[in-house]
């Protein structure tokens, strides 16, 4: 039986990375509604609150639904 160990290290890198960046992306889109809950108890609106937390969280399901398509597919 043979590993190869740079395929190996490879991945684990990938996955680390990517991990890190879905959570950094997620926090970010929860910290983004959370302002925009603040700005409107303060009654105003915040839209750059609301469009960056759609995007973080648009982004962090394309990246889930893109790791299921490698699993399924790949």
């Amino acid at each position: 039986m043979h590993i190869d160990w740079s395929s190996l290290g490879l991945v684990a890198v990938v996955a680390l990375v990517a991990t890190t960046v879905l959570v950094a992306l997620f926090a970010t889109g929860i910290q983004a509604l959370s302002r925009r809950e603040r700005a409107a108890e303060a009654g105003r609106s915040d839209a750059v609150a609301t469009v960056t937390a759609g995007t973080s969280f648009l982004l962090c399901a394309a990246i889930v639904l893109y790791g299921i398509y490698l699993i399924v597919l790949g």
